[in-house]
């Protein structure tokens, strides 16, 4: 989820998918007016009273039923969860 507007995301996955073939394999959706970050929780205060309405990075595993079974949200954007955290949680949901 981003708050940069569909094109600009497009332009994003067309030079990833030029660094690595192959389909990118996630979803991105453009949230320019952060409509999804509030409803989520995520807008990061900070960024916004600067101006930039940006969402703490957060990671899900939703079930098959769309139910969320885990959630990893970290304010400091420098921390994301590992692999080993999210192969556990995956491996968790039946």
């Amino acid at each position: 989820m981003s708050p940069d507007k569909r094109p600009d995301l497009e332009k994003m996955a067309a030079k990833i998918a030029e660094k690595t073939p192959g389909e990118l394999g996630i979803t991105l959706l453009a949230d320019p007016d952060h409509a999804v970050i509030d409803q989520y929780g995520l807008l990061n205060e900070e960024a916004a009273a600067k101006g930039r309405f940006l969402p703490h990075p957060t990671t899900y595993v939703i079930d098959r039923q769309g139910v969320v079974r885990w959630k990893f949200t970290e304010v400091n954007y420098k921390i994301r969860p590992t692999n080993e955290m999210v192969l556990k949680a995956l491996r968790a949901v039946k």
